[in-house]
């Protein structure tokens, strides 16, 4: 057994794969402190909690004694902005996935590239527009250079991961004949066409994307030797001083995403163009000297706006140019509009 995948408990010289870790009782409980933040008024997360050591201890045997069975999935939709199809599991079921992302998560998060920015812990949006925003100072002597962007999304992402691919990636890291059991018990509780899919929300989907696309990742940086990639899930940015340049790479990734990934870029979501005319990357617009919001985020902001969302949106605008904006909301919320 690897040592990656196994660690020595401390008293007994027990030895503990990493199944066993997810499923114990530690971190079951772990797990339930983690999922349960900013869920405290759902109704299904009270019902659960009100009966919590019983349901995680059963939770525990089911794991144990290998008669663990996902719930079915609750589909609905989402419009932020567009129109999102959903499928919820249960809590029992979204608390086995923290408890399986706390284990994972280490495993595969350190050998990810610097610059992937979805999903991962000291990352995220505000991260990823910054440090794009800077790349394109330094590429561009402070936008006295032409660069060109090319930007991509892949299309129906989620919906296209196929399984087989996902659990050969995960088993180059995990060698632990239970924990791999679990995983494959996960992915088959969720296909939205055989052998292929991953539900929206799921706590796993989330890593299980990343290492997914973490292939895409080493691709373009150690193959294609790009230096300035910036990716967030579905969407990534290429910055080059060549425009002929970021053709062939475009040519190279849709080429790999197709033979490597089953994946297909997104034919009206690629375009390659002059820095200068402004990148639209993660709900913001970069542009030489500022850095401001896209104009479908601020509609959807002035419509939804009330007291209990704006200080969720100061901290969006905090990122960008937008003292008007801020202002303005902030009569919207008080007249309550």
């Amino acid at each position: 057994m690897n040592n990656r995948d196994i660690k020595i408990v401390s008293g007994g010289g027990e030895i503990r794969s990493l199944f066993h870790d997810v499923a114990s009782v530690a971190n079951l409980f772990s797990a339930w402190k983690e999922f349960k933040r900013g869920k405290n008024k759902k109704e299904d997360v009270r019902a659960f909690e009100f009966n919590l050591e019983n349901n995680l201890f059963r939770l525990h045997e089911d794991l144990i004694l290998k008669t663990y069975e996902p719930d079915p999935y609750e589909g609905f939709f989402v419009h932020d902005p567009k129109k999102r199809h959903i499928h919820k599991a249960s809590v029992r079921d979204r608390v086995l996935h923290q408890a399986i992302f706390r284990i994972l998560y280490p495993i595969f998060d350190k050998h990810f590239i610097d610059h992937s920015y979805s999903s991962r812990i000291g990352k995220g949006t505000h991260k990823g527009v910054k440090n794009l925003y800077i790349a394109i100072r330094k590429i561009s002597n402070n936008w006295k250079s032409p660069v060109y962007t090319l930007k991509c999304d892949i299309r129906k992402f989620f919906d296209s991961i196929d399984h087989e691919i996902l659990f050969g990636l995960i088993k180059g890291k995990v060698n632990d004949k239970d924990m791999l059991g679990l995983i494959g018990i996960i992915l088959k509780s969720f296909e939205k066409e055989k052998g292929r899919g991953l539900p929206l929300g799921n706590v796993t989907s989330q890593l299980f994307a990343n290492i997914y696309l973490d292939e895409l990742d080493q691709f373009v940086k150690h193959k294609l030797k790009v230096k300035y990639y910036f990716r967030y899930a579905d969407d990534f940015v290429i910055l080059d001083e060549s425009k002929e340049c970021l053709g062939k790479l475009k040519d190279e990734i849709e080429r790999f995403l197709s033979e490597k990934m089953k994946l297909k870029l997104h034919e009206n979501k690629v375009f390659i163009k002059k820095v200068s005319q402004g990148i639209d990357f993660l709900g913001y617009v970069i542009l030489p000297g500022a850095t401001v919001l896209r104009t479908t985020t601020k509609r959807r902001m002035f419509k939804k706006a009330n007291s209990i969302n704006l200080p969720s949106y100061e901290g969006v605008l905090s990122h960008c140019r937008a003292r008007k904006i801020s202002s303005d909301l902030q009569k919207i919320a008080k007249i309550g509009f």
